[in-house]
């Protein structure tokens, strides 16, 4: 039966303006509460247990260090196994929060908006088993929100582009930020939202998905200290009662490369990649020296050094990037030494960016993609601007300005992007670029970013990978890079070759031999490209 101190029927929660004569012992306990966000959870706070169904929440050693990285640090990125109670965690902090600070808004955003209600529920339930001396009162309740006496308030959402769009909110929590879908253009149009107040929040949770998402990035760029997220991290070892034993069961239950990622919290890059995935996770990002008109330098330009400027175009409304990265070919390895991403700049002005960049590093040779607006690029660096030292053949186009992207060259400049990277004669140092390459995978004949990624960046890559198979590029650099690298290939199928002047056993067959001639016959080929 409900009581006219009870919220729209509901026993287990304080209406709103409902006045209330509080004990000695309750003030006490609410002031304590207050001060101690452990002590409320493991007092007050209870949730739902799959052994013992309603109990009180006792907080893991890992648990109450979690809750003091949210109370301490603005913005907070945590990285978690499976079944560590995050989520649950971070619900109990988010109930603290809008209970003992009035006027608060929060956000709740997950993947699906089915998502964000569950985690809401549970908050609700958390809700509706505190004491009445604990609650604020409750002006609003249903399953998309809850808005208190306080006027501190909590919606649930899916993480779309307008989702929180023109909301001012005090603490976004985003869970599982790992499997967001086009997270990078969710943060994007968030970020206004995060950044519009000095003391606005922000939690991020997740357990790893790969390399190429927008979490890896934040998670990248925290441990590095690149960017204003202080990172924690949660592995099996730390949750009790798991042992070795417990981790090989798990291992026979799923496999060795799903625990090190969901139990270990390795980032482990996808089979598929371009790149090795050992070798995407040994990239180590860099932040810029200094940033001027959106052109991040990672290097001075060193007189008397090469560079090469490769550009990819788009058409500058806001879905594609204009890019380009400069590159230095008088060292060992080529260095990335400054790059550009605009998806807004039109192709009538993004020459006036590349020629400042290009001047600055010893008047780079600059190679541009001339597809689609990339004619209109090539056109007026060469012409308008009369920027000598503008790739051109002939060959490629009946103008012989820049570079073609045709299924040839884009076959060729991964086949060689491959090479250079994997066997260390590259060095990428740009966090885009490397997130990039880390959702670069098959798509149909060739290579293209996962959906709901962008591979412009790597383009530039792709481009620079081809140029370095041609005669110009030889006579530009002391390198014979083409012969190194069949050299160095050559070794690596030497090893898998019988020994010369080798005995026949017998057992070899004519299959197994032919196998071998395909080796070197691809060889070759690849030699001849």
């Amino acid at each position: 039966m409900s009581s006219p101190l009870s919220y729209n029927g509901n026993p287990h929660v304080k209406a709103d303006g409902v006045q209330e004569q509080f004990t000695k012992h309750e003030i006490n306990e609410y002031i304590r509460c207050s001060k101690d966000v452990a002590y409320f959870c493991e007092n007050y706070v209870k949730v739902i247990s799959l052994d013992t169904g309603l109990t009180p929440f006792v907080l893991r050693g890992y648990q109450k260090k979690m809750v003091e990285h949210f109370n301490d640090n603005r913005f907070a990125i945590i990285l978690a196994c499976r079944q560590s109670g995050k989520s649950i965690t971070s619900v109990a902090w988010l109930l603290h929060y809008v209970i003992f600070n009035a006027d608060k808004k929060v956000g709740v955003l997950a993947n699906k908006g089915a998502t964000a209600r569950e985690m809401l529920g549970r908050l609700t339930l958390m809700l509706e088993n505190l004491p009445f001396f604990l609650q604020p009162g409750c002006k609003v309740l249903n399953k998309g929100s809850i808005k208190f006496s306080n006027n501190s308030e909590i919606i649930a959402s899916a993480t779309s582009g307008d989702s929180i769009r023109g909301l001012s909110l005090n603490c976004i929590f985003l869970d599982e930020f790992g499997f967001v879908n086009k997270a990078n253009e969710f943060y994007t149009s968030t970020y206004p939202v995060i950044s519009s107040g000095k003391d606005t929040k922000v939690i991020i949770t997740s357990t790893p998905n790969g390399v190429g998402n927008m979490f890896y990035k934040i998670w990248e760029g925290a441990t590095q200290g690149a960017n204003e997220f202080k990172p924690f991290t949660i592995k099996w070892r730390d949750v009790p009662g798991r042992d070795e034993k417990w981790k090989q069961e798990t291992i026979s239950n799923t496999s060795e490369l799903q625990f090190k990622q969901e139990f270990e919290c390795s980032f482990i890059g996808s089979s598929q990649t371009l790149i090795d995935s050992d070798v995407l996770l040994g990239m180590q990002a860099q932040s810029p020296i200094k940033t001027q008109h959106e052109i991040s330098y990672y290097q001075e330009p060193i007189e008397g050094h090469e560079y090469i400027l490769c550009a990819d175009v788009s058409k500058g409304r806001g879905q594609d990037y204009s890019t380009f990265s400069v590159i230095d070919i008088s060292q060992n390895p080529f260095k990335q030494v400054c790059t550009y991403r605009n998806n807004t700049i039109s192709p009538l002005l993004f020459p006036n960016i590349i020629i400042r960049a290009a001047k600055v590093y010893n008047e780079a040779l600059v190679i541009i993609e001339n597809n689609d607006a990339g004619m209109v690029v090539c056109n007026s660096v060469y012409y308008d601007h009369e920027y000598e030292n503008t790739f051109t053949t002939s060959t490629v186009k009946s103008n012989g300005i820049g570079v073609t992207m045709s299924r040839k060259v884009k076959r060729i400049g991964c086949s060689n992007l491959k090479d250079l990277i994997e066997d260390s004669k590259l060095h990428i140092v740009d966090p885009e670029t490397i997130s990039e390459l880390s959702s670069f995978e098959p798509k149909g004949e060739s290579y293209a970013g996962k959906d709901g990624t962008h591979d412009d960046s790597v383009m530039n890559f792709v481009l620079f990978a081809w140029f370095v198979s041609t005669d110009i590029f030889e006579s530009m650099s002391n390198v014979q890079l083409k012969d190194l690298l069949y050299q160095e290939k050559l070794l690596e199928m030497e090893e898998d070759l019988p020994p010369f002047g080798f005995v026949d056993s017998g057992n070899e067959t004519p299959e197994s031999l032919d196998h071998y001639q395909d080796i070197i016959q691809e060889m070759e080929r690849w030699r001849s490209l």
